[in-house]
């Protein structure tokens, strides 16, 4: 099986941590390794240009592939998305010198240069907004373009907007919002892999249900069970289990992270004690 990952770029790093967080973990780390084995036999990753991953996909070469919605979109490659990531937030922008007194594309009155890599999505949006403009076709940074004098204005991806305004640039308007996403071929589910690529999947989704929750067990005396159980948060119902030689019980429940201050205050009022707060690596549902 054969996993596309970008070989750099801001969702590089991201995708790694991800693949090891599921546990199919890097067995070399050479920088110039086009194909690298995993600690899962028989999957390996290869590494290639994000923006090229959808195409690589939708041809079969690859099984799956980690990558931006915005490639997707962009090379309007026939892939299905199978998994929507929690990392790799941004969005793609129309922004325009700072010193231009307009806050909305309705207000360009004029035809302007527009310098993008996004020619598919960038084409698409003039027309949605009826805006007359000459796009720029560029490989690399869109930032520096109007300060050169190449393009008026600029169509890029923005996480922050930091780098916009360093650049003397404004965002006034959304293209599109994007994140990371697992996708794949449209007959995958008919190919020879398709076992090992859904178990892989089942294990994305596992490891995305488990961000940010915490397993707590818990002691309880019987003559505050129900009350502790009333208080407490789960997936299901709380997971109760007498121990041996006692008259307590252990409880066994799953909370947000955030909440975990609020649940063990409550749980220790309504007479908790023992209380252990550990991590989770999947919720397989």
């Amino acid at each position: 099986m054969k996993i596309a990952i970008p070989n750099k770029g801001r969702l590089q790093g991201p995708a790694i941590q991800f693949l090891n967080y599921v546990g199919i973990k890097p067995l070399a780390n050479d920088d110039r390794a086009l194909m690298v084995p995993t600690s899962w036999e028989g999957v390996q990753l290869i590494t290639v240009r994000t923006e090229d991953i959808p195409s690589i996909v939708e041809t079969g070469a690859v099984d799956i592939g980690i990558t931006g919605l915005d490639y997707v979109l962009e090379s309007e490659a026939d892939v299905e998305e199978l998994v929507k990531l929690d990392f790799g937030r941004s969005r793609i922008v129309l922004a325009v010198p700072q010193s231009w007194n307009v806050e909305r594309p309705e207000e360009i009155r004029r035809e302007i240069r527009i310098a993008t890599k996004y020619s598919n999505l960038a084409t698409k949006y003039l027309e949605r907004k009826g805006l007359k403009a000459k796009l720029v076709k560029i490989s690399g940074a869109a930032e520096i373009m109007p300060s050169l004098g190449a393009a008026d204005a600029i169509i890029d991806v923005t996480s922050t907007g930091t780098t916009l305004k360093l650049h003397g640039l404004k965002p006034i308007d959304t293209v599109v919002e994007s994140y990371g996403v697992v996708i794949g071929n449209r007959s995958w589910v008919k190919s020879e892999e398709a076992d090992r690529i859904n178990l892989v999947l089942t294990m994305m989704k596992g490891a995305l249900n488990a961000r940010g929750k915490k397993m707590i067990f818990m002691n309880v005396a019987d003559a505050y069970l129900s009350s502790v159980v009333s208080s407490l948060p789960a997936m299901l119902a709380p997971a109760i289990s007498k121990l041996s030689n006692s008259d307590a019980w252990e409880v066994v429940t799953v909370t947000d992270e955030d909440r975990l201050p609020e649940v063990i205050a409550k749980a220790k009022t309504a007479g908790a004690k023992d209380i252990v707060v550990v991590n989770i690596e999947k919720v397989i549902k």
